[in-house]
């Protein structure tokens, strides 16, 4: 079992995988890239996982809200974009990124609901690209799949990935 934590987030990793925390001081290229928060190596794949707390309790008043809002209307989605794509390139650069990638956001804002969960979603897939140029898609897809979840969501789509709020 691996526990990573994340502001006062906490995702525990309930079987063997190779996991490791990407954004820290190791990355060694966070001047010029950005990072995802973890990446998780499962047999058939590579899992990018992008954790956003805005509910965090040492948020000031009313920032909940305004991430909502921001969120819903894209101004997240390039930052999740630039995340995904620096951390696939540098992972692409460094040989390990062999097999297809699933990038999971987990936005810890419990206001959230699902069918805002799915437009933030289709956004996001809009921007990755996910499907390649066109009607034509990529030979070798740079994205499997994507997603963005709040907690419930998340401890429902990934129970060997339970994610808690620490006191």
């Amino acid at each position: 079992m691996i526990v990573f934590t994340e502001g006062n987030l906490e995702i525990t990793i309930n079987h063997e995988v190779n996991a490791r925390k990407f954004d820290d001081p190791i990355h060694g290229l966070s001047h010029c890239m950005k990072a995802v928060d973890f990446v998780i190596e499962l047999d058939d794949c590579y899992q990018f996982i992008e954790i956003k707390d805005p509910q965090n309790p040492g948020a000031p008043t009313g920032t909940d809200t305004q991430y909502a809002q921001t969120l819903l209307s894209g101004g997240i989605t390039e930052d999740l974009r630039y995340k995904y794509r620096d951390s696939f390139l540098y992972e692409w650069a460094s040989g390990r990124a062999e097999k297809p990638v699933d990038y999971l956001v987990l936005v810890a804002l419990d206001l959230l609901s699902e069918p805002e969960l799915s437009i933030a979603n289709d956004m996001l897939e809009r921007n990755l690209p996910l499907h390649g140029p066109g009607s034509t898609p990529w030979e070798r897809p740079i994205v499997r799949n994507c997603g963005v979840f709040n907690i419930a969501s998340w401890n429902r789509s990934f129970p060997d990935y339970p994610v808690r709020r620490l006191p």
